[in-house]
């Protein structure tokens, strides 16, 4: 397996993403140390700041970089529409990129000896998805390697921007972030049109998988803060979950009954996928469908941090603008 070394900068630097400027790498806050962290798996001891920061959830990895860690390494996930040629994420590719981080491995397919070679003082991992680090943390933790886990599905990209600076010690980079992110979702808000009712996020047919976003999911966090009120499955339903992270997961027959908004935005949905589901047969006679009010929350929406947050503005207000 061919690993890239990894060299990085510690000269901070503006880089700019579509309307965006994420925070150069910068060096850690000194003071503070040692210190406890609260984490998915429990309570992570730091005894300095760390240097040697690696990532094995491509979806923590875009926040780290909008803080201003630096990151030596990050695992890379399956190359698809969402990705670059390495595997990285297209709303953060080009930031990784101008930082040099390196691919930890390739296809999020977990590998201790990379770790181990990397030599982190500070493993990131995720507690949900194909990229959870859960299932070979103890493997990692037997080596002696710190692991700070979190759960990017239960919590908005900002608590897990804090809590991701809390460990690094870039309290101050993750704040920027966010005051960052708040501005520009106001100003966005300022000039949009918004529909009269709430509005349903919708996962639909991604992998085979239907779902109505949970009004605390990441997503609807960002539609809050452009001033739309998302509802979620009707309670009448919850007994047809199959599943729930984000979104609680139905099945396509049952997906007509849970929409209940007069407005729709389709989870990881690009101009395509709305026209898929405006002629989707079971979909007719929805509200949403005969007024055309279906709207796409971008491809990169699927997993929200810092970056693909501000894709979402973007793509959001492109259709409701005054």
């Amino acid at each position: 397996m061919h690993r890239r070394h990894l060299i990085w900068s510690l000269a901070a630097f503006p880089l700019a993403l579509g309307t965006g400027l994420a925070p150069g790498p910068s060096r850690a806050q000194g003071d503070g140390w040692p210190r406890e962290v609260l984490h998915e798996a429990g309570t992570l001891t730091l005894r300095a700041a760390p240097q040697r920061i690696v990532s094995t959830s491509p979806s923590l990895t875009g926040t780290l970089l909008a803080i201003g860690v630096p990151v030596q390494a990050t695992a890379a996930t399956t190359r698809s529409a969402l990705t670059d040629d390495k595997g990285f994420f297209r709303q953060w590719a080009a930031v990784a990129d101008a930082r040099g981080v390196g691919i930890l491995y390739p296809d999020r397919n977990f590998d201790i000896e990379a770790l181990m070679v990397a030599a982190p003082d500070l493993v990131i991992g995720s507690a949900t998805g194909a990229d959870s680090i859960l299932p070979y943390l103890a493997e990692a933790e037997a080596l002696g390697l710190p692991v700070l886990v979190l759960d990017y599905s239960s919590q908005g990209w900002q608590e897990v921007a804090r809590k991701l600076g809390r460990a690094t010690g870039h309290e101050a980079g993750a704040e920027a972030a966010i005051r960052d992110f708040g501005a520009r979702a106001a100003a966005a808000a300022a000039g949009l049109r918004l529909p009269p009712g709430p509005v349903n996020i919708v996962g639909y047919d991604i992998g085979g998988t239907y779902s109505i976003g949970q009004t605390a999911s990441p997503q609807a966090q960002v539609l809050a803060a452009l001033g739309f009120t998302v509802v979620p499955l009707p309670d009448h339903m919850r007994g047809a979950i199959t599943r729930a992270t984000d979104g609680d997961f139905i099945s396509r027959e049952n997906l007509a009954a849970a929409i209940t908004a007069d407005t729709v935005f389709l989870l990881r949905g690009d101009e395509a996928q709305v026209a898929t589901f405006l002629a989707d047969p079971l979909l007719a006679n929805l509200p949403a469908v005969k007024a055309g009010a279906v709207h796409p929350l971008g491809l990169s929406s699927f997993r929200v941090d810092y970056y693909s947050a501000l894709e979402m503005i973007e793509t959001v207000a492109a259709h409701f603008r005054a």
